[in-house]
């Protein structure tokens, strides 16, 4: 996978990185670059409404989000040489995510040769608004 990773960022194609995670395309993810960098985009779809009445995402998409945003900056704002581990991911939720579009964008804290600290935040309409955040540490070899 990590060739085809080298092959498709050589290539700046961002929608092929992201549909090497299967989950991506069903839970509406999607990378896109702005002035800042690479951006994370949840796209609102009535499934992921994990409370009916208040309309809110499920807590479970949005952690999805957040590990993806993660996992996504390491894979191609980075020259990784294997594929990022999961190692553990700490979500704070901070406030309910309506139903509409989010976004995250990601920010390595540290790169080491075995392990690499990812800061996550997401927003919906207002970037100054935090919706959830989140540290994820990832195996590097």
């Amino acid at each position: 996978m990590l060739k085809s990773v080298d092959e498709l960022r050589a290539g700046g194609d961002l929608s092929a990185i992201n549909e090497l995670v299967p989950y991506a395309r069903t839970v509406g993810l999607e990378l896109m670059r702005d002035e800042s960098g690479l951006l994370t985009a949840l796209r609102f779809r009535e499934h992921n409404i994990g409370n009916f009445v208040v309309r809110a995402l499920h807590g479970g998409v949005v952690g999805a989000l957040l590990e993806h945003a993660a996992m996504m900056h390491l894979l191609v704002e980075t020259d990784v040489q294997v594929v990022p581990r999961i190692i553990n991911v700490s979500v704070d939720f901070l406030r309910p995510c309506r139903a509409e579009d989010t976004f995250a964008r990601g920010s390595i804290i540290r790169q080491g040769r075995t392990v690499a600290n990812v800061r996550v935040t997401a927003w919906q309409s207002d970037a100054t608004r935090l919706v959830a955040a989140a540290h994820a540490h990832f195996l590097m070899t």
